[in-house]
């Protein structure tokens, strides 16, 4: 892993049915430069800082990653993977799908 790199990536919704894995700086960056100006603010304005601090090297990655996450909740795109959908964790059925 490069120093760049997230130590897990932020995942955002982009558009209806599309998830983003936001994994690094270049990929966080990428992201904040396409927000719509009228959506911006100041908790965008704190994920691009600590962003480029990060690059800088003034502060550690994690409080950039940390803040982007911040800024993806408060703007409602962030996604929770870590949470299993019911489908992965439904009771598996007996032999053959049939339960008895």
């Amino acid at each position: 892993m490069n120093d760049r790199t997230f130590d897990r990536p932020v995942f955002v919704k982009k558009g209806e049915f599309m998830v983003e894995e936001i994994g690094c700086l270049a990929d966080a960056f990428e992201f904040l430069e396409e927000w719509p100006r009228n959506r911006r603010g100041p908790i965008f304005d704190t994920a691009l800082r600590a962003c480029q601090r990060a690059y800088d090297g003034q502060v550690p990655i994690s409080v950039a990653r940390e803040a982007f996450a911040g800024f993806a909740k408060s703007a409602r795109i962030f996604e929770d993977v870590s949470a299993a959908m019911p489908w992965m964790t439904a009771p598996k059925a007996g032999r053959g799908g049939v339960t008895t």
